[in-house]
């Protein structure tokens, strides 16, 4: 059963943006949006620096970057200090 989820507070507008994916009109994209939300896991802390953003909007946000991202294995590389992902070139 597939489960249909309304994107109602990610717009695209040319005028806005260059037609980025945003938030509700705001100067957000869903990528900055996605961001915000891994660099502040506290709804409360996130809250302080960004008011506007809701936590319904974090979880649209993250729904449409799943719906968008290309599904592809990318394999993680030893980087000396960590692992990190290695992409394709070329």
């Amino acid at each position: 059963m597939e489960v249909m989820i309304q994107l109602y507070s990610i717009v695209s507008d040319p005028a806005l943006m260059n037609g980025q994916p945003c938030l509700r009109g705001l100067r957000l994209s869903v990528r900055r949006v996605v961001e915000i939300a891994a660099s502040y896991p506290d709804s409360a802390d996130r809250a302080v620096e960004y008011p506007e953003i809701e936590d319904e909007d974090i979880r649209q946000a993250l729904h449409f970057a799943a719906q968008y991202l290309p599904d592809e294995i990318v394999p993680l590389v030893d980087q000396g200090m960590g692992f990190g992902l290695r992409r394709k070139t070329g």
